[in-house]
């Protein structure tokens, strides 16, 4: 039986929010002038917040974009969360890889344009990329018990962890490589169909997938 997420709290949805705020003109003045052409308080300025509370959530300019850059990995864990044992962990992870990144209304399919915005930045700025590559080390580190309960009791937990790393990679290197084209959001060439790609590559080997 699957545990219900707890709900989270108004203040913690406020707070989620404001932060969502910041990233957003964060991303927009990056696109706009370049990480090197935008500072804190032009981002905490177009956000409509005070610079103090800025800082009060994210330690850079650089990290005021991680709540743009994780949204997809959050959506993906949900799906997974909500997912129960007992069907092809393989199948589980790619319905819930193509459910994340199809663009069936505008919201999604902005933070998808954000995400390409961000990485063809990334490519330039090292701060940057360190800040991607923390939002996928956290999101792999999160998949670790989704990925535990669905494999059931008695998987090795070594096997366990590698898939981890494996369906985060997957989506990570998909994105990255539908970043640096002009292919759309949906289709061939797109984040879902390349991540499914990528997954049928990197787990092909797997016992773990086997089934």
């Amino acid at each position: 039986m699957s545990t219900e997420p707890s709900q989270p709290s108004l203040t913690e949805r406020r707070k989620a929010a404001t932060q969502l705020d910041i990233a957003r003109a964060a991303a927009a003045l990056f696109a706009e002038h370049g990480p090197d052409g935008t500072t804190a308080e032009d981002i905490a300025g177009r956000a409509g917040v005070a610079l103090r509370t800025f800082y009060r959530y994210f330690r850079s300019k650089q990290d005021a974009v991680g709540p743009l850059l994780s949204g997809g990995a959050e959506r993906w864990r949900a799906l997974l969360e909500a997912a129960e044992p007992g069907d092809s962990l393989a199948g589980i992870l790619e319905r819930a890889v193509t459910e994340a990144l199809r663009v069936p209304g505008a919201d999604a399919a902005e933070q998808l344009g954000w995400t390409r915005g961000l990485l063809r930045a990334a490519a330039q700025d090292p701060a940057l990329r360190a800040v991607w590559y923390r939002v996928n080390q956290d999101s792999e580190e999160r998949l670790l018990p989704v990925l535990a309960r669905l494999a059931g009791d008695g998987v090795d937990p070594l096997e366990v962890r590698l898939a981890a790393a494996a369906a985060t990679d997957a989506v990570r290197v998909a994105l990255e490589a539908w970043a640096e084209t002009d292919a759309p959001t949906t289709g061939p060439g797109s984040p879902a169909e390349l991540a499914v790609r990528c997954l049928h590559e990197l787990m092909g080997g797997m016992r773990l997938f086997k089934d």
